[in-house]
């Protein structure tokens, strides 16, 4: 049995784990763009999401559907790149603890990857928003897969690419079927709820000596 003191990556979702929740302004402004009150927006906006992430639909047509389904050809080229801007917006609020966390991983030599279920346009803008992302060894991102969270194949990808086994990494998500498909995969996990709790349980599952890697 592999003990916690074998991880040797930590492997990290990017939604509400190194990003922090929704920017609500940026919400409020995509449903304004869109003309949809909040309960259609909200379900305009989930409905084909995962398609986006899987990457089925890319960033464009993903919003030609979200923001006009009844007729997404006639939706705007100007509307549609305000929706991607304000999209990513949405998506790169910091989750500084996190975020200081990795680095100092990062400083101390243990390999750090990001597994995310992202769409190719949010992914492009995320990455030029955020310069600390490319510190990470090695970044998974769904829509150029065309494989998902929970697919088990994506697992197998990101540890491959962080070149560790799976019994080695420490994956942290929020979202309990990711965390029970890394758990298929080999992988020991961390669910991310609150920032204390999730220090908590880094304490009660025998991780702590990762929390401060540098001594």
């Amino acid at each position: 049995m592999h003990t916690p003191n074998q991880i040797q990556a930590v492997l990290f979702d990017y939604g509400m784990v190194l990003s922090g929740p929704p920017d609500p302004a940026a919400w409020t402004h995509m449903q304004a763009l869109t003309g949809q009150d909040e309960s259609t927006f909200r379900h305009s906006y989930w409905v084909r999401r995962h398609e986006y992430d899987r990457g089925d639909l890319d960033g464009r047509n993903y919003w030609r559907h979200t923001a006009q389904p009844e007729s997404p050809h006639t939706v705007p080229e100007h509307l549609i790149d305000a929706l991607i801007d304000a999209d990513t917006t949405l998506w790169t609020q910091p989750n500084q603890p996190m975020i200081d966390w990795a680095i100092a991983l990062q400083r101390a030599g243990i390999r750090t990857g990001i597994l995310s279920n992202i769409g190719d346009a949010i992914a492009e803008g995320v990455q030029s928003r955020l310069p600390w992302l490319a510190a990470f060894d090695h970044r998974t991102w769904s829509h150029a897969l065309k494989i998902a969270k929970p697919e088990p194949e994506i697992y197998a990808h990101a540890a491959a690419g962080l070149a560790t086994p799976p019994e080695h990494i420490l994956f942290i998500d929020d979202r309990e079927d990711n965390i029970a498909a890394a758990e298929s995969a080999g992988m020991h996990t961390i669910i991310y709820g609150t920032h204390v709790k999730f220090v908590e349980e880094m304490y009660a599952r025998g991780f702590a000596y990762l929390l401060h890697p540098e001594g």
